[in-house]
């Protein structure tokens, strides 16, 4: 290793505005691009890289840049791998100079300098200069880039904590999202437990007589009430098997123009009062898919309309486009607020625009997404405040022979 030297030819404004760099800048790489452009100025290299070390010692190249001889030269001689698992034993600068022979190409003779990169005593990285050819690393390049090392040590620090600081928020708005979600479904749960039990002991009680109709009232009622417990539960079971990987797919080809129609006649058994305009152009294929998981979205989404549109009819669409079926549900409800848009598909999330009345645990479009995902198509939502809402799902196609070749698109109204 060489013996270190002050920089004697370095005039201090240079160090200054080296300095000045690393403290304006907010993001590494910018930064990284303004001090290799502004070094070699003063300082001849050909490739610079910054190797960042994570918590077992494994080194990843953070940032690359190859300004001169170095750009046609072979990537494991250009790169100084190394030389940067070298220093991340040793923790001290290394020096390596090729033999001198005028009959090996220059780019297989490199001059190699690297530097750790440290914060107190932790090790975060390694920089290393890569010079083709001659002349050799003087004392004064080498303290020169030590001190570079000692700048972008403090930018690498910097981008650590903000990646740390990411994490942090990250698992503060979870843990928020959880926190809300345990609320949420306590609420939901009692909700139609109580109706249940309210009803039941109602019609149990030896010192009343109901009569036919207001038993059936009851009756239905609590019916009603035992699909919204149920609904609930199959959500919580769903996206735990979501997340640990374990939602069974039965995938099988499926006509989504078909299965639409079996979804819009069970939503108009229980949405009496529902309008649905409907248009299907010619499909001549079929998706590669779950029938069961894939009517769990259509009719998830269908019931989001119903509860946050209410009043405003439906527009279904599903037409082929670039070897997919592109299916969009529209309603002219309330809409939703351009913050809350990114968000939708969240495990948990519930928007803060919609109705507090509404029922709802915020798993319902977390499982659409996840089950579209699995069906390795898109899932998205464009929305309008005071114009509506428009959910569009991408499923890819696998052609097959349609069934009925005279099929035209049509428009038609299920009330």
């Amino acid at each position: 290793m060489p013996k270190k030297t002050a920089i004697s030819s370095i005039e201090p404004k240079y160090l200054y505005e080296i300095s000045q760099i690393v403290a304006r800048s907010s993001d590494y790489k910018p930064a990284l691009d303004e001090i290799s452009a502004f070094v070699r100025n003063t300082f001849i290299f050909d490739n610079l890289v910054v190797y960042r070390a994570d918590m077992e010692n494994h080194l990843d190249v953070l940032y690359a840049r190859a300004m001169g001889r170095g750009r046609s030269a072979e990537a494991d001689i250009a790169w100084g791998e190394l030389i940067a698992n070298q220093i991340l034993t040793q923790r001290t600068t290394v020096l390596q100079e090729p033999v001198n022979d005028d009959n090996v190409d220059r780019l297989n003779r490199p001059f190699l300098l690297g530097i750790p990169l440290q914060v107190h005593d932790l090790l975060i990285g390694v920089l290393v200069f890569i010079r083709f050819g001659s002349p050799p690393f003087s004392s004064d390049e080498i303290s020169l880039a030590e001190f570079i090392a000692q700048q972008i040590s403090l930018l690498l620090e910097r981008h650590i904590l903000q990646e740390q600081m990411k994490v942090v928020e990250a698992q503060n708005q979870q843990a928020k999202l959880q926190e809300s979600f345990i609320s949420t479904i306590t609420h939901e749960l009692r909700s139609p437990l109580g109706f249940i039990k309210g009803y039941t002991t109602t019609l149990l009680r030896s010192d009343m007589a109901w009569d036919e109709k207001t038993q059936q009232e009851f009756l239905n009622i609590i019916d009603q009430e035992t699909d919204h417990l149920e609904e609930l539960i199959e959500n919580l079971l769903d996206s735990a098997r979501l997340q640990s990987g374990q939602l069974p797919m039965n995938f099988q080809p499926v006509r989504l123009d078909g299965l639409m129609n079996d979804v819009m006649a069970r939503a108009r058994l229980h949405h009496p009062e529902l309008k649905i305009l409907y248009e299907s152009e010619k499909i001549n294929g079929a998706v590669i898919g779950d029938p069961r998981r894939l009517a769990q979205v259509l009719e998830n989404i269908i019931s989001n309309g119903v509860k946050y549109a209410p009043g405003s009819p439906l527009f279904i669409r599903i037409r082929p486009e670039d070897g997919s079926i592109y299916l969009t549900i529209e309603d002219h409800g309330a809409g939703i607020s351009p913050a809350y848009v990114p968000h939708l598909f969240q495990r948990f999330f519930r928007s803060p625009d919609h109705n507090p009345n509404v029922h709802g645990s915020g798993l319902g479009l977390f499982i659409c997404k996840q089950i579209i995902d699995a069906h390795r198509g898109q899932i998205y939502v464009t929305s309008e405040v005071g114009k509506g809402t428009i959910f569009h799902i991408k499923l890819p196609l696998q052609a097959v022979p349609s069934r009925d070749a005279s099929h035209q698109p049509v428009l038609e109204e299920k009330q």
